[in-house]
Order: structure tokens, then C-alpha cells, then sequence
């Protein structure tokens, strides 16, 4: 019998990504931020998404600063995009890289934490359009170049929350059980038709803005950095976790 995939034990080498193209939302901080580094550590040409020039080119100069391949950056405000905002950022994929090796769907909003009884209707809708339909929105548009991949994944953001629900959580929570819902929906779709894979992973506890909005008492000081949680994320996008679909895991 094999052992099943666990992507917190594996070793990634200082290779393992190279001239793969890595599609990263959020990747101006957090996170996002500490897989682009991880994965242009691994020699991959990243792709930076995200609303925040600033962020997403300060991540461009320290890639760069590090001897990694020269990232891109693409600019997409995931709850205002319109359909031509998606076509533009598909067709500069196609056009600078001919394929798509791995998508991180990692950006994300946390809304309130709030009884459902309470919860505020256009918060509500805001939280579950960000989270969930501009990523299915961006999933579709994108899955053409995945398609030219020999070798492509796709990787959705998940939570504890999403997998049983929790008082008060509310937008969030419901996000994420429709998130592990896509997750399985799609890989459902995709296997044995091509080489798209697709997975959701949860990262956990970790030292970033949205916990501390979560539970401002905290003392974040006591929960990982973002950089300590990157390993299960490259196994995932890259050739360790060739053949595996369908899948929810932990980084902790």
C-alpha cells in the first residue's frame, strides 16, 4: 500500500520549479508574499496578482535582489475586476510565457465575525464574491494556458472554518465551504481528461493581517511567519504532487 500524500513532508529543491510559470493571488503580502519568495527561491518564473502596486512591486525588487528569475506583476482588484480585466491578465500570460504551470488562489477576505442573525447583507456578498466567484472567475479565464502545461495546478486557499462551521463566522466560513466545494467540482471535471490537478490547502495559524483582524487579543508573536508554512505550498504546485487532484490539506 502507498503512503498517501502529505505535502508538510516534503523537501523542496533548489530547482524544483524552474521554467515553470506560478500564478500567485495576494501576493503583495502575507502569504502570497512568502510563496512568491519560496517559489522564485525554486528557480519558478512567478506571476504577482494583486490590487496593491506598491506591495506587488516591492516583492518584484526583492526577488530580484535575491538572483531570482524576473517576476511579473499583474494588476487585479478581485472585487471590482470586470470580464476585461481577466481576459487582459489571460492573454499577458499567453503572451509572455505560452502556458501556465501552477495558480495559488490565495487572496482573500475575512468580512466581520458576526451571528448570521446580524451579519451585514452587502458585507456578506462582498466577502463571498472576492473569496469564491472572482476566484472561479479567474479559474476559467485562466484554465486555457493551464491547459498548455504538461504539468499544472491549481491550488484554492481553504480553512478549518470551511471544513466544519463555527459560530460567527459567518461570510468567511461559508467562503470556504464553497471553496472546498469548487476545489472538488473541478478536479472532479478535470481528471484523467489533462494535466491540470486541483487542490485546496490550509494554511493555518499564522502570523498575518487577517488573523490579527480575526482575534485582535492574540499576541501574534507566538504564531508562525508566513515564511515557515511555504513548503506544503510548493510541493503542491510543483512536480511532488503530480497525479494528485481532489485533495484538501494542512500546512500545520
Amino acid at each position: 500500500m502507498s503512503t498517501p500524500f502529505d505535502p508538510r513532508n516534503h523537501v523542496a529543491g533548489p530547482d524544483e520549479l524552474r521554467e515553470r510559470a506560478i500564478a500567485i493571488t495576494g501576493a503583495g503580502d502575507g502569504i502570497g508574499r512568502a510563496v512568491a519568495l519560496a517559489c522564485a527561491r525554486c528557480a519558478a518564473n512567478v506571476i504577482l496578482i494583486g490590487r496593491n502596486s506598491r506591495k506587488l512591486e516591492a516583492v518584484h525588487a526583492e526577488i530580484g535582489r535575491a538572483g531570482g528569475p524576473e517576476p511579473s506583476i499583474a494588476l487585479l482588484d478581485l472585487e471590482k475586476a470586470l470580464a476585461g480585466d481577466y481576459d487582459q491578465l489571460a492573454t499577458g500570460v499567453l503572451e509572455r510565457y505560452g502556458r501556465l504551470d501552477g495558480l495559488l488562489h490565495n487572496a482573500g477576505i475575512l468580512g466581520t465575525l458576526s451571528p448570521i442573525e446580524h451579519y451585514d447583507v452587502p458585507t456578506w456578498c462582498r466577502v463571498l464574491h472576492v473569496n469564491v466567484t472572482a476566484a472561479f472567475a479567474l479559474t476559467q479565464v485562466l484554465l486555457p494556458a493551464l491547459r498548455r502545461s504538461t504539468d499544472a495546478s491549481i491550488v484554492f486557499t481553504t480553512s478549518n472554518v470551511g471544513r466544519r462551521g463555527r459560530a460567527y463566522w459567518g461570510a468567511y466560513a461559508v467562503s470556504k465551504f464553497a471553496t472546498e466545494g469548487l476545489t472538488q467540482v473541478l478536479a472532479a471535471e478535470l481528471e484523467g481528461i489533462g494535466p491540470v490537478r486541483v487542490n485546496a490547502l490550509n494554511p493555518g495559524r499564522a502570523r498575518t493581517l487577517m488573523r490579527r483582524q480575526a482575534y485582535p487579543a492574540e499576541d501574534i508573536n507566538t504564531l508562525p511567519p508566513p515564511e515557515a508554512l511555504t513548503g506544503p505550498y510548493v510541493a503542491l504546485l510543483g512536480p511532488a504532487s503530480r497525479g494528485v487532484t481532489g485533495g484538501s490539506f494542512d500546512c500545520q
